[in-house]
């Protein structure tokens, strides 16, 4: 970004070069950054929920839905569930399911890994 580059850059690693601030700054947004899209989520579903959907074309076809409150909420709730389950499951009993082999080799300082 011109003229305000160099001095974002300076905030975001906490001088001028990357260095111990860098990594707790960047640490502490990895972490935080899943809980903050976590609760913006379900925000959005809450509201989505209470309110219901937009109707663009403003055609009157209350006669044909079904709110929204009580029965997508359940449905939501039973499909994070299961996404849920399904998670915990390949966690606890298939840990290293999706792990690259080149993990398990011991480190050597003098070689570089490929």
């Amino acid at each position: 970004i011109p003229k305000m580059g160099n001095s974002i850059v300076a905030l975001l690693w906490g001088g001028d070069c990357v260095c111990d601030a860098t990594l707790k700054r960047f640490f502490a947004l990895h972490f935080l950054m899943p809980f903050i899209l976590l609760v913006l989520l379900l925000a959005h579903l809450g509201f989505l929920h209470t309110t219901g959907s937009s109707n663009p074309l403003g055609i009157d076809i209350s006669h044909e839905t079904a709110p929204f409150y009580p029965y997508y909420l359940y449905k939501d709730l039973l499909g994070i569930g299961w996404y849920t389950v399904i998670l915990f499951a390949i966690s606890m009993f298939f840990p290293d399911l999706f792990s690259d082999p080149e993990n398990f080799i011991r480190a050597d300082p003098m070689k570089t890994p490929l």
